[in-house]
């Protein structure tokens, strides 16, 4: 008979959950039980290594082979169970040890350009460069340097695929880039976090290879750490230290449309539907916000215009679409190239004030006043406008009396409510109102 053969996986590199990270940790760092490893995960392997021996042990018998197909089934639903085995993913390492050279020559012959003069070179060469490093497993050493004369480290890899003239490190490569946006990475483009007090300790550099989807959470990251290069799904901007990353392009670049050409290059034409609606993050939703704030759609941003696609981008569209005299599809939101055309150029009717002829009577919502406004001891209308509109959406069970001006634990107790009823956890759900909370709620 056929012996069931089982394969032992890592925990998925894309997981967030805490129990990914964490076994994700344990098994990149190899721990023994008695260094900290989890039991689990030693013990889960000890059950399928028992269960799969006793199959070719009993494999001469249909009785025999059955058992042991019982006994790796079960061990295998209580591996799974302790979250050891999942699907086939390559490992990332929370904590990648990235010690690298200075600052130093190539293993060839170099024309020694400074960075004012830069060799001129394309996205797509830079992605072509990356992926031969990926293609040839290139270890990773701080000391040795390919064939090509880049030293094999993470600040080696980027020069390389930045075609430098030099071997660069990460408290240098700063210099060969412009500092962008994150919402504007495109590939090519380089997330680097450089710890100056002991740049042996987290500092590591990844090339943005494009988004994974559109929530714009996860990208595809080609870098240079142990054992080799790789290029995988990594959540933004990187699994440790995400906020100290810095985004930057590759001053020599070719073909560039973020970063300060930005706003002269949409003015010329649309960016396209597919920059604009749920999910989307990018300057051009800045730039469309902006424009609609100066055409009259302030009173509808409680905060920004911001690059991430929101409710507030949506409803100043459709008021400046309406405006037009534009209904059904042509007034639904989202802009297209009519839209965009009006709002550049300056054409066409501005969006008219709450309660204006032509605005459809909307009543304006009330602006967020403030966070110091709801604290405990702060007596203001604001506290007593908030509770009668909680009590009106169905969120005033905790009122014994009232409400009043007072802020009290009644009022946070019902905000609470309100913010989890929105499927917020956590510090989102503190029971104290910030600027989301109050549009929502007098939405």
């Amino acid at each position: 008979m056929n012996v069931p053969v089982f394969e032992e996986y890592e925990p998925a590199c894309d997981c967030p959950c805490g129990g990914c990270a964490e076994q994700r940790r344990l098994l990149a760092q190899g721990l023994s039980l008695r260094a900290g490893g989890h039991p689990a995960a030693h013990g889960a392997r000890r059950v399928l290594v028992m269960a799969t021996a006793a199959g070719v042990a009993l494999g001469v018998t249909g009785a025999g082979a059955g058992e042991a197909d019982a006994d790796a089934a079960r061990a295998l639903g209580t591996a799974r169970a302790e979250g050891v085995v999942t699907a086939a993913a390559p490992v990332a390492k929370p904590d990648p040890e990235t010690p690298q050279g200075a600052s130093g020559p190539l293993h060839r012959p170099s024309s020694n350009h400074s960075a004012d003069t830069l060799r001129s070179t394309s996205r797509a060469d830079i992605i072509n460069r990356a992926k031969r490093w990926v293609s040839a497993k290139v270890p990773y050493s701080m000391t040795k340097y390919w064939s090509d004369g880049y030293r094999q480290d993470c600040s080696g890899y980027v020069s390389m695929a930045w075609n430098l003239d030099d071997n660069e490190w990460t408290g240098s490569l700063s210099r060969f880039g412009t500092r962008i946006d994150r919402s504007e990475l495109q590939p090519g483009d380089i997330l680097l976090f450089h710890n100056p007090s002991d740049p042996t300790k987290g500092s590591h550099v990844t090339i943005f290879g494009g988004w994974t989807d559109y929530t714009h959470d996860y990208y595809v990251a080609y870098e240079q750490t142990k054992p080799n290069t790789r290029a995988q799904s990594t959540p933004m901007a990187y699994w440790n230290n995400s906020a100290n990353y810095v985004a930057y392009r590759y001053k020599g670049v070719t073909g560039s449309t973020g970063g300060s050409s930005a706003n002269t290059q949409t003015a010329a034409g649309f960016p396209g539907a597919k920059s604009f609606g749920p999910g989307t993050r990018n300057a051009h939703v800045t730039r469309l916000g902006k424009m609609l704030v100066d055409r009259g759609g302030g009173r509808f941003y409680d905060v920004g215009p911001g690059p991430r696609w929101g409710d507030a981008d949506r409803r100043a569209t459709r008021a400046f679409q309406r405006a037009q005299g534009w209904r059904g599809a042509e007034a639904d939101g989202l802009p297209g190239p009519d839209t965009w055309r009006y709002l550049v150029k300056g054409r066409g009717k501005d969006i008219p004030k709450a309660g204006a002829a032509g605005s459809g009577g909307t009543k304006a919502r009330p602006a967020y006043p403030g966070a110091d406004r709801f604290r405990p001891g702060r007596s203001n209308s604001h506290v007593t406008q908030l509770g009668k509109r909680l009590v009106k959406r169905g969120y005033g069970r905790h009122y014994v009396s009232g409400p009043g001006p007072k802020w009290g634990e009644a009022d946070r107790r019902n905000v609470e409510a309100f913010q989890r009823a929105q499927g917020w956890r956590g510090s989102a759900a503190d029971g104290y109102p910030g600027p989301e909370t109050w549009r929502r709620l007098f939405a």
